[in-house]
This record gives structure tokens, sequence and C-alpha cells, in this order.
């Protein structure tokens, strides 16, 4: 069916946050520091509060000891949270000051009048030179630049072991560039404070993460503080929590009374919202003459930029959990530091780590087939992990569910139809394969530990009086077509016409507790597997009322449209409509049943449902320029069970185009100063080819309704899948093409034989 959403966004009835308008609305510009690293000695506001329609100045004098938490903590993790405002400068573009004004025009002058003395500091860039010995050290208490430091999967001493006794040993240095999760909607949030309750409207995955993180910094009770999800325009992890210029809007309206309105702008985007990926991996591939894998092993350096973030190093480790993939090793390990730099914190972004480790990982298997000399599908077919020996503890604790990775990469290896050559260019054909942890369940590790993940979700359906549905759930609708979903899910389940289904997301008064929201390709199979165990309850309590009043066994009843009637009995029945008043205004109920028609599921996963994907991309580089261009481009997804096959199409189609910019165009650069480039390039229309998507099902037996997460699937492959297709197109060089984005720069470096990376 199409998406429910569609008809209010493509007529312009969406209500974005931007959109919000109240009577009395000011509006809010932030001030940012111009230098990536110094120390705020001045921060002289007189001039601006003088300035016509200036209401209020916030600087870190006002927002003293208001703090934000870092979410996901590491083993000896240094840093567990970081202020909002502070006069410690690390990064260009942290927030200094807040001007409110009676307009945005006005907030923005005087934002221009508040002086700033910074003494400056040296920057440091890259985590790696941040961890050098001489580095200029961003927490000078700490005398390193170091944040964490642990391993993760097999003991180094024993991956060392069976790398030595392998036949062969591919190695490669490997970088992500720094990539902006760039939604057509930046953040945006208003806020209203009156009665003593803050009220804020924000562009966000996770409503009651923005609450609890609000409500602490503030210092207000939670139930005081209550955020309502709008319409969002993608949010792709760079929307999870709430930002300290967020935090500085809330209090500004407590202070003036006043609701405050602050929308970003697209260059503040690029200097201030969370950007992710930038870590360097020296991975090692080890495998016998018949090219079967023995051992993978990597040392992940990540750049948490000025702070850990709300992600932090989680990132860095997914990748380690991830880099298995979908083969089978006998020794998989990782060490995983994450190091502080001068530059804008790092955090989520759609994939969450996993691009990454299937980037180093499909990278070292295509060098490992081109050293033995064979076909590169071949081998991975060779290691690949079968259905029969699934379910699958990983090396990196996670059990793998269900599927059939072999069956995805044939079936992708038929789709491919490369070009012809004939124009200079030189072509080649790449292939990925990952499988995707999803749904956000515990991990083997974590349950050994007994580490709680509070990962759960819920939903609540009611049937109203007239006999129709409302669905509350605590996940968000950021564009991946959730209502849509769930609305399908609760009609199949309870039996009821699709058309009289509501659903209800993203208002903390009034939905249901998230403790995560919608991140983590998690929202339809932990949402929608409460809903199901919802439906399946409401649905047996209507048909256990219907059969009392019509004197049958509840075993005899069915829903059949508008009716519930007897099997064989049409003349018996009564409608849901009847069942539901009655229930209602409890007339005539079961003895033991209670009134009403509402039931409250909580869903709390096992463990991860795994998708799996193959991904295959064909390209021509012309050597005289370096350019890059993708001619063709195929998928093999399974996400398990398909609710909507329209909507997982697009959803891979649109992670596609975005691995896309990964590969070839995007990346946040600094200049040697720390200041981050404004250039940025996502892709394009004339930069996407057709891309030709399959679909396989294999229900995950670990979530009702079989259903496995897709919402990043897209993302994973393409950044690798292009980088080995570039490798196959450049095999004198391939071994040099280890770093995104594979600019015509870059490429051509690597053509020429010339030192540096992509990017910048």
């Amino acid at each position: 069916m199409p998406r429910r959403e569609d008809a209010r966004l493509v007529a312009g009835r969406a209500r974005f946050a931007g959109d919000v308008r109240i009577a009395g609305t000011v509006h809010a510009v932030v001030v940012r520091s111009p230098v990536a690293h110094g120390r705020l000695t001045r921060c002289e506001v007189k001039a601006a509060l003088a300035a016509d329609g200036v209401l209020d100045v916030l600087t870190p004098a006002d927002a003293a000891g208001m703090r934000l938490p870092c979410v996901t903590l590491a083993p000896g993790q240094r840093m567990t949270d970081y202020p909002v405002l502070s006069g410690e400068i690390r990064y260009a573009g942290q927030p200094v000051a807040l001007v409110v004004a009676r307009s945005e025009a006005a907030a923005q002058d005087a934002a221009e009048l508040v002086d700033l003395d910074i003494e400056e500091l040296p920057p440091v860039l890259g985590a790696e030179r941040a961890l050098a010995a001489d580095a200029p050290l961003l927490y000078p208490e700490w005398e390193t630049n170091l944040v964490a430091d642990f391993p993760l999967g097999d003991p180094p001493d024993e991956c060392e072991a069976a790398i030595a006794a392998a036949e062969h040993v591919v190695e490669l240095t490997t970088r992500l560039g720094r990539a902006a999760p760039y939604p057509m909607e930046p953040r945006a949030i208003v806020a209203a404070f009156e009665d003593g309750e803050l009220t804020v409207w924000a562009s966000t995955q996770a409503p009651h993460h923005a609450r609890d993180h609000l409500a602490e910094a503030l210092g207000l009770g939670h139930g005081r503080v209550r955020v309502v999800a709008c319409d969002v325009g993608g949010g792709f992890g760079g929307k999870e929590h709430p930002y300290p210029d967020e935090a500085l809007v809330c209090l500004a309206a407590i202070r003036l009374g006043r609701p405050v309105r602050w929308v970003e702008s697209r260059t503040e985007h690029l200097a201030a919202t969370l950007p992710a990926r930038d870590a360097v991996h020296r991975a090692r591939l080890a495998f016998d003459g018949d090219g079967r894998f023995r051992a993978l092993y990597c040392d992940i350096v990540g750049d948490l930029g000025a702070h850990p973030s709300n992600a932090g190093i989680s990132t860095f480790a997914v990748t380690a959990v991830t880099l298995p993939g979908p083969y089978r090793f006998e020794r998989v390990g990782a060490r995983v530091r994450g190091a502080v730099t001068t530059t804008t914190p790092t955090g989520s972004y759609r994939g969450f780590g996993q691009p990454e480790a299937t980037w180093t990982r499909e990278r070292l298997v295509e060098e490992a087939a081109r050293l033995l000399g064979v076909d590169p599908v071949e081998l991975r077919l060779r290691n690949l992990l079968r259905p029969d020996e699934l379910p699958y503890a990983s090396r990196t604790w996670q059990t793998y569910d269900s599927g059939d990775y072999p069956a995805a990469l044939e079936a992708l290896r038929d789709l491919v139809r490369p070009r012809e050559a004939g124009d200079g260019r030189r072509r080649g054909i790449g292939f990925s394969c990952h499988v995707e942890p999803t749904g956000m369940g515990p991990s083997e590790e974590m349950r050994q530990a007994g580490t709680q993940t509070g990962a759960y979700e819920t939903t609540v359906l009611r049937m109203e009086q007239d006999a129709s549905l409302v669905v509350c759930c605590g996940v968000a609708a950021i564009g991946q077509g959730i209502e849509t979903t769930l609305a399908q899910l609760a009609a199949d389940h309870a039996g009821v016409p699709l058309e009289r289904v509501r659903v209800l997301l993203g208002d903390t008064a009034a939905t249901p507790y998230s403790p995560v929201g919608s991140i983590a390709s998690r929202a339809l199979a932990l949402g929608g597997g409460a809903l199901i165990r919802a439906a399946v309850r409401l649905r047996e309590k209507i048909m256990l009322i219907a059969a009392h009043q019509l004197e049958a066994s509840a075993g005899d009843m069915e829903i059949a449209g508008d009716v519930v009637r007897v099997k064989g009995d049409p003349s018996a029945a009564r409608t849901l409509r009847e069942i539901a008043v009655s229930a209602w205004r409890a007339w005539d109920l079961p003895e033991g049943v209670d009134p009403g028609l509402e039931e409250r599921v909580t869903y709390d996963p096992s463990a991860y449902t795994c998708a799996f994907g193959a991904h295959a991309a064909a390209v021509a580089v012309d050597p005289e320029t370096g350019a890059v261009e993708v001619e063709g481009y195929w998928v093999v997804n399974d996400c398990g069970v398909a609710v909507n096959p329209a909507i997982v199409e697009g959803q891979i189609l649109g992670g596609v185009v975005q691995g896309i910019g990964m590969a070839l165009t995007e990346e946040v650069a600094y200049t040697s100063g720390g200041q981050p480039l404004m250039d940025y390039f996502p892709p394009g229309a004339p930069d996407v080819p057709d891309v030709e998507v399959r679909l396989m099902q294999t229900p995950s037996p670990v979530t009702p309704g079989g259903m496995k997460g897709v919402g990043e699937a897209g993302t994973i492959g393409p950044p690798a899948a292009i980088g080995n297709a570039v490798a196959a197109a450049l095999p004198g060089v391939a071994g040099r093409i280890t770093a995104t984005p594979l600019t015509p720069q870059a490429v051509w470096a690597a053509l020429s034989g010339q030192e540096g990376r992509p990017g910048g």
C-alpha cells in the first residue's frame, strides 16, 4: 500500500519544527567560536543587549552547571558528560553564547556585536596525531588525549598466533572519511515555558531521550518537560539527542517566559551537528592457500572530536563487533581506541560503525582474492556461513539468527550487467557483503556480564467505541514510513480494516516511554513486535466477549469485516462496534473480563535480529583525471518479513545514495588551523545510477512477526563495493585504494603514486 504519510507531505500540510508558530515567539541565534582551540577570556555582551529588539543574551556564566550526558560509555572512559556552555574552546563552531531577539534578523545583527576575546591554543587534527607524545592536550588534567582503550573479540595473542600460522596475510591501513548526516531539514526547536512546564517542539529521532536529557540539564522534573517530535525531514543519527545549543534555547524560554525558536543554518550544520565515521584501521586478514579465512585483526583509532558525544566510542566498538561480517573465522579481534581532537564531536550516522567495518573487511577480502588469483565472488562463497550453520555466534559475540548469505551473493552475481568499454575509461566491478545487527537487543557479551540494555519498546493498542483502532508507540516517525507499517500490522493482526487505524507517535505526554527512540534500525522490529502481541491480545478479548454474548466458544469465533461471528453461522454475529461499546460500558461482559478494549505490551528482545545483504557496483574511472562514475548498482537484501516492500526498497535506495556520497564526494574537512571547510558535496541526480534492489525474506525467529531492521542497510555496503570496483578497474594501484572519499584528486594521486589521502 502507498505510504499514508505522503498525502500531507506532498500537499504541504506537514508540520516541521520550524513551522511551529506560537503567539509571542521570539528568535534565537547561537554565537559560535571562530577558533578551534583556546580559552575564552572575555565575552562582552553590553552592545548586543542594547541593540534594538534584543531580549536576552546567555553566556557561559548563565549556563554554569548545565551538562549533557555521554549516553554510551566505554570501559575506562575518561569523560561521562560535557558542559552546555564553556569558556574552554575545543572546536570551531562550539557555542559560546545565545542571543534572543524579537526577530531572527535582529538576533543575527546583535550576535555580531558580542565581543569575544579568545586566547588561542594550538589545534590538533586527526586521532593518530592526537595520540602523539608531543600533541597539544585538550584536557591537560588527563595528561593525554586518549579517552578509552580496550580490546574486543578474541585476545590479541590468540589472533597473532592464528595470523602467524596462516599461509597468507594481507594488510591494509584504511579510513572512511568524516561524513555529515546532512538531512534535508536541519535541526530545529521551539521551546515554551508556562505555569512551570516546558514544552519543546523539536526535530528529533528520540523524543523521550530528549525529554530526559533536557530535564536533567535544566533541573526540571521529568513530568514538567514535554517533547513533541514534529514531522522530521531526515535524521540519519544526527538527531538522536539534544545538543547544547538546543538546551540553551530551552533555558532562554524559561528565563524570558516566552516561546523561543531556533532553526539551524546549513553552515551551522556542517560546523556543529555531529558528523561521524573518521577512524583509522590497521587491519590484517590471514588465510590459507585454498582461500579459507583463518583470522582477522584490526587496530581501530577513532576520532571523537572535542569530547565524547551521544555515541562516543560505541561507534568504533560497533565497528569491532561487526568486523567478522558473514564469514567463518577461527579468530577475530580488535583493539579500540578513541581520542579527542579540536574538531566537532563525532556521533551517530546511518549505519553506526558498520560501513567502516564493511569497508575494511571487504577491501581485505578483495586484496586476498587478487593475491590468490581467484574470483572475489568465489572466495567469498568459500567462506560465507551457510544456512545450516545458523544460528551462529560470531567471534565478537554477535548471534546471527537466520538467513542464507550464499544465496544472496549468488543472486547478486546473476543481476550484475557490466557496461561495454571503448571510451578510454577503465572499468571494474566490486562486491561487498555484510550482516547487520538490528533491533538493539543484548549481545552475548552483555548477557554474560549481566548488563541491562534498556532497549525495549512499548505499544498501546486501543479500540474505540466506533471500532476504530488507535496505536500509540514510543518510536518516532522520521520519514521512514513507520506510520504506515504500524497501521498495517495493527489491521492485519487485530483483523480490522486498515482505514480505521490511527497511529500516534512522538509526543512524550501521550505515547509510551521509549528509552532509545527511532535509531539502530529498530522501530518496526521492536515497536512492531510489541504491537503484534498487543493486537493478538486485543483480538482474543474481542472474541471472548463476542463468544459470551453469542453463547458460543471463543475458538469458534472469527472476525469478518465489521462483524464478529460464529464460524459457519453468519447469522450469529455482533458488529465490532457493538462489541466495543459493550466493552467500554461494561455491558454483558464475561466474568473476570475487565471493561475496555486496550492492550499495553512491552517487548524486550532477547537478542539482535540480523539482517544481511550483498552489494555490487560497476564503475568507470578516467585515468587522466581520476574521476569515478558509478554506472550500475545492485543490491540483494534480506530484512526478514517485509511488511511493506515498497518502503523497504525506498529505504535501501536512499541508503545507497548516501553510501555513494561517502564513497566518492562527501567529507567534512578542516584547514590546518582546525576550521571546517564549508564545501560539502552530497551526490546529485547525475551521480546516482539506476539502482536495482531485490528482496529476500528470511523471517527472524527472535522477533514477533519475523521482521528485521532495514533503515541502515543501504548505507553499509556502497563504500566497500565502489572501492572494490575502483580497485578492480585499477589493479596496478589497488593496494592504494584505502580511504574515502575517492575524489578525482585522490584517485589521480593513487595513479601517480603520490602520497596523501582522499578528501581535504
